[in-house]
């Protein structure tokens, strides 16, 4: 079966008027920041147990194996309750919903310095993933009811970039708090869990206030500008209904839909090992230091800021979605194939962020394709399952990489099959849009521009 091409759905040439301009860059200042700040609180609280291995593990008896599992878990409740979520969020509103999420998972996260063993590590674990289920779907709906498709790239961009900082901040900011060790009699690692939860519940509490669930509702618009807004999502709603039809049986049956979600899995595969295991890997290449350690393991995400930010506003210039994915899709194909091959450990994580820097450069691209097809019920309930599909990925790579670790005592093994992964991503990417090989096959040597542009 011949799936439709994501770049066939149009992205409007005209130059936005400027009553259009002021009202997109109004909601993009009111919004954004406050929704990179949320995502930035729980992926760092996703992710945060990659620092904490460095003592954690010791302290609860974990090997990599075990560890791996036990970050990979977290997936399992995370995958479980993804669907259910976002159509709550769809139905009870996107304040109340996303709220609910934040606060539950910042107790959750914050409950994490209490484990003491293997097997409350990895309860624990799979209840945060329950608690933030739907937040990154429940999040890009919200955006779809705010934000013209023609503009997406950029937004999801701008939006996305909270997972480098989650990193890029993150990194640091752990390594600060393990000075903590002893005070009050908990371990640096303990600190680090109760501090870094804290900011998700309070987010949540301001999100109740902060935010509204469409445009015709937000007083921070003028009247002009709440009617123009609406309507023209609305519309761009209807347009997208006449294409796929909003329902749910359909949604579940698509392709399109299932192979978007393996795309997405192969990106978190790569995503999630340099995430988690890149501070051990840098402890493993001989650096002891605990603050050297956090600034090296932030570079991975300063890479990925800039590419985020770079290439999604190349690719709403252009107009051109699916060469800009596989492109950067390409160049972490090639970051872990040369960090697979070195024999030096320092070199092998200077190719981690080339990987990191194409990874990270795809996720916002990636999110532009289901949006610009589903509709109504069927973009809840979609884009939730393309996130429940992909997120297994999370679940795979850190268990990949902990028993790959266990059993050669190294991980360039690991690194090379991920490069593979990423290649069969690629070749998906392709297949679900076959009409941009064949721009690719009749441009003339030497034209310049993006393919398909």
């Amino acid at each position: 079966m011949t799936l439709a091409s994501p770049s066939s759905f149009p992205i409007p040439q005209t130059v936005a008027p400027p009553f259009e301009t002021a009202v997109i860059a109004r909601v993009t200042r009111r919004l954004v920041p406050f929704l990179c700040l949320v995502y930035f609180a729980g992926f760092l609280d996703r992710v945060n147990v990659g620092f904490a291995a460095l003592s954690m593990n010791a302290d609860l008896g974990l090997t990599a194996t075990m560890f791996g599992f036990g970050t990979g878990v977290f997936f399992i409740g995370y995958v479980l309750f993804e669907i259910p979520s976002n159509l709550a969020l769809q139905h009870f509103g996107a304040r109340r919903w996303l709220a609910r999420i934040m606060i539950v998972w910042g107790l959750v996260s914050g409950a994490t310095a209490f484990a003491w063993n293997d097997w409350s590590f990895y309860t624990i674990r799979f209840l945060l993933g329950a608690a933030e289920a739907g937040l990154l779907p429940g999040v890009v709906l919200y955006l779809t009811y705010w934000i013209p498709e023609k503009e997406r790239g950029r937004i999801l961009g701008l939006f996305m970039v909270a997972i480098a900082l989650s990193g890029l901040i993150g990194a640091p900011l752990s390594a600060l708090l393990f000075k903590l060790h002893g005070l009050a009699g908990l371990a640096g690692w303990q600190w680090m869990f109760l501090i870094e939860a804290a900011p998700a519940v309070l987010l949540g509490l301001i999100t109740l206030r902060y935010l509204v669930d469409r445009p015709s509702m937000a007083p921070w618009l003028a009247p002009d500008q709440r009617e123009w807004l609406q309507a023209r999502m609305d519309r761009e709603e209807a347009e997208r209904a006449t294409l796929f039809p909003s329902s749910l049986r359909r949604t579940f049956a698509s392709p399109k839909v299932w192979a978007l979600g393996l795309v997405n899995f192969g990106l978190l595969v790569g995503l999630y090992t340099i995430n988690f295991w890149m501070p051990q890997i840098i402890k493993d290449a001989g650096v002891a230091d605990t603050m050297t350690i956090g600034l090296i393991a932030a570079l991975p995400s300063l890479a990925g800021a800039c590419g985020m930010i770079v290439w999604s506003r190349h690719s709403d210039r252009t107009r051109e979605r699916t060469w800009h994915l596989v492109i950067a899709i390409t160049i972490a194909i090639a970051g872990f194939a040369a960090a697979a091959m070195s024999p030096d450990p320092m070199v092998s994580i200077a190719f981690l962020v080339v990987a990191a820097l194409g990874i990270y450069s795809a996720l916002p691209l990636f999110w532009t394709l289901p949006t610009a097809f589903l509709s109504g019920t069927g973009m809840a309930a979609g884009l939730a399952l393309i996130n429940s599909i992909s997120n297994l990925g999370g679940y795979v790579g850190p268990q990949l990489m902990g028993y790959i670790k266990d059993q050669t005592a190294s991980f360039a093994p690991a690194f090379g099959f991920i490069a593979l992964v990423l290649l069969s991503t690629a070749i998906i990417v392709l297949a679900i849009d076959p009409e941009a090989v064949r721009r690719l096959v009749r441009r003339q040597a030497g034209v310049s521009g993006m393919p398909g542009t």
